[in-house]
């Protein structure tokens, strides 16, 4: 055998980290739209139930940790994010983060919540017309910490699904058409489609230009932050107007 020599490059690009959710189809998709070529992207998977309620939200929270550690051990993250918009409500931004810390490095870490609220503030928007496509009590944490926050909901509908698999089988026309009644509401100041399963990214475009408000999704104010907090610019052609403004 014969022993060769190598070098080390000692480049690295940024690094970003995704914990996605085992039940979730659609999170992976939009990001590869949503992120640039630059950044190396990792993700890893926690256990979610293939209902989504209190109790299987709340038990996230325990794994979270054993999640983050399955990144590769020399990772530094620039970023992590997590992906559930209700877990995120449910549990609450430090605990989150804290449990992603105990199980990697990374400078910064943010999920759908913590992500739409400086969304909101960077586009000045504090009145949101929602949908959900979840049961009321799953539905009812996001509004209320929003509204501490002093983001109320003045319009909202949901699909009032709690089967995560039947979640991303909602056509976009769906969406798009309920997003729309949803969006009209007169004191709207921008529309949210929330949850990264349901499948959103392709209808902001047209309800933008129906309603002349911002559309948000969790998956693209999650993608936005995350970019944001690496100090990273978003690809061209990202969708939505939020991509045209400066961060908080």
């Amino acid at each position: 055998m014969t022993s060769l020599s190598y070098e080390i490059d000692a480049a690295r690009p940024a690094q970003l980290g995704l914990v996605v959710l085992q039940a979730d189809e659609t999170i992976e998709r939009d990001f590869r739209r949503l992120m640039p070529e630059t950044p190396e992207v990792f993700v890893t998977r926690i256990p979610s139930g293939e209902d989504l309620n209190l109790a299987t939200l709340a038990a996230m929270e325990e794994h979270l940790t054993a999640a983050a550690a399955l990144f590769p051990r020399a990772a530094d993250f620039a970023a992590v994010a997590y992906g559930c918009t209700s877990a995120s409500a449910l549990i609450g931004a430090g605990p989150v983060a804290g449990a992603i810390h105990a199980g990697t490095r990374t400078a910064h870490v943010t999920e759908p919540l913590t992500a739409l609220i400086a969304a909101c503030r960077a586009l000045g928007v504090t009145r949101l017309a929602m949908l959900s496509p979840y049961l009321p009590p799953v539905s009812s944490r996001l509004r209320e910490a929003l509204a501490a926050q002093g983001i109320s909901t003045v319009s909202f509908g949901s699909f009032d699904e709690e089967v995560e698999a039947r979640v991303v089988r909602i056509a976009a026309d769906s969406v798009h058409d309920a997003a729309l009644e949803l969006g009209r509401h007169p004191d709207a100041q921008a529309l949210f489609l929330s949850c990264t399963n349901l499948r959103t990214l392709g209808v902001i475009p047209r309800l933008e230009a129906a309603l002349d408000i911002p559309v948000l999704s969790s998956n693209q104010v999650l993608a936005w932050d995350l970019l944001r907090l690496a100090g990273l610019s978003a690809p061209a052609g990202a969708p939505g107007r939020l991509f045209a403004c400066e961060g908080p």
